[in-house]
């Protein structure tokens, strides 16, 4: 019974192994942005972030005051 236990920890042991080797050898196939394509990429996603924000806001304030407007009643619910 040990036996077994014990050969099932050996091909485990050779899976988490292989998969370590294996992620090494990807890891070497990245290409790692530079300094200036990671400043400008980031800038990129702060700028669409605050443009869709704004935009979101802009539309939850549009919806608010149609609702206050149309449905007076609801209003009062909440």
């Amino acid at each position: 019974m040990s036996e077994r236990k014990s050969n099932l920890f050996a091909r485990l042991g050779g899976r988490i192994a292989r998969w370590f080797r294996e992620t090494k050898s990807e890891l070497k196939k990245v290409v790692w942005p530079t300094r200036k394509q990671l400043a400008n990429n980031t800038a990129i996603v702060l700028v669409s972030v605050i443009v869709v924000g704004a935009v979101i806001s802009a539309l939850d304030a549009v919806f608010l005051l149609v609702i206050h407007r149309f449905l007076p009643f609801i209003v009062g619910l909440f």
